[in-house]
C-alpha cells in the first residue's frame, strides 16, 4: 500500500511538472483537481485492473506494482508490449502484449499539426487524464527534444502534440487501446509513476530478423530507427 501511494504520488507530482513547463493541458481539469482525478481513477479501477494484471507479472516472476516499465509501441504490428523490471540495472522481462486497435497515419514520423501521424521515437508518459473523452489516457512527450531540433533544421513549425495512449476504438494520431486495456495501462502507470515508464513507439518490430526501415520519410529518420533497433534488443522478441 505504501509503495502504491508513492507510485502515486511520482505521477501526481510529474504531471503537476508538465502543467508547470507548459508541456500540454488536460481538457477538464488542472493542478490538484486532475490529480483527484486521477486518485479517483485508481480506487476505482485499481482492483480490477490490478486483479486482471497481477497474473501476467506472476508469470514474469515480478511484484506488482514493479520498479520500471517499459513500453513498446509497433505501428505496423498494431502491437503494444509491456516489459517490466524491478532492478536497477533494468534487466527486463516480457509482461503482456496488447492490440492497438486504432492508430491513423503511416509509417514514418509524426512532423506537423494534422498529419495524422503516429509519432516515433523515444518518450515518456507526462501525466495521466482521468477525465478523457476516450475514457482513460496517458499523455506522451511529444514533441520531445529530438522532434524540436529536427523541426528546426528543418524549418518546420506547429508540430502538433496532444499525443496519448487511451481507450476507445479510434484514433487521430495517438494509440487507441480500448477500454478494458487502458484502465490496465493507467493502473500500472500510476502505481509504477509515470517517472519510471518509457515508450518506445517504432515503425515496425525492427527485432525481426530482414526487418528494414520505411522508405520516403525524412533523412534523419535512418539515425532515428538505428537507435531505436538498438534499444529493442533489450527487448528479447518473443519465439
Amino acid at each position: 500500500m505504501r509503495r502504491a501511494r508513492r507510485g502515486l504520488g511520482a505521477a501526481v507530482l510529474v504531471l503537476l511538472a508538465g502543467l508547470v513547463l507548459g508541456l500540454g493541458k488536460p481538457p477538464a481539469a488542472a493542478g490538484a483537481s486532475l490529480g483527484a482525478g486521477v486518485e479517483a481513477a485508481l480506487v476505482r479501477y485499481g482492483p480490477s485492473a490490478s486483479q486482471r494484471l497481477k497474473p501476467f507479472f506472476e508469470k514474469a516472476q515480478l511484484t506488482f506494482p514493479p520498479r520500471r516499465v517499459t513500453l513498446l509501441a509497433f505501428k505496423e504490428e498494431r502491437s503494444l508490449e509491456v516489459w517490466a523490471s524491478n532492478r536497477a540495472d533494468g534487466a527486463w522481462r516480457f509482461v503482456r502484449e496488447y492490440p492497438i486497435l486504432a492508430a491513423s497515419g503511416e509509417l514514418g514520423p509524426k512532423l506537423r499539426q494534422g498529419d495524422l501521424q503516429v509519432p516515433e521515437g523515444f518518450y515518456r508518459v507526462l501525466w495521466l487524464n482521468p477525465y478523457s473523452q476516450y475514457h482513460l489516457s496517458m499523455k506522451i512527450n511529444y514533441p520531445n527534444v529530438f522532434d524540436f531540433d529536427m523541426a528546426k533544421k528543418e524549418k518546420r513549425t506547429n508540430l502538433g502534440g496532444d499525443i496519448f495512449i487511451h481507450g476507445n476504438q479510434v484514433s487521430a494520431g495517438c494509440l487507441a487501446m480500448g477500454d478494458e486495456a487502458i484502465e490496465e495501462l493507467f493502473v500500472l502507470a500510476g502505481r509504477t509513476g509515470t517517472a519510471n515508464i518509457d515508450v518506445l513507439i517504432s515503425p515496425r518490430d525492427l527485432r525481426r530478423p530482414g526487418s528494414v526501415w520505411p522508405s520516403g520519410g525524412p533523412q534523419w529518420a535512418a539515425g532515428l530507427y538505428v537507435r531505436l533497433a538498438a534499444a529493442l534488443s533489450k527487448f528479447p522478441r518473443k519465439p
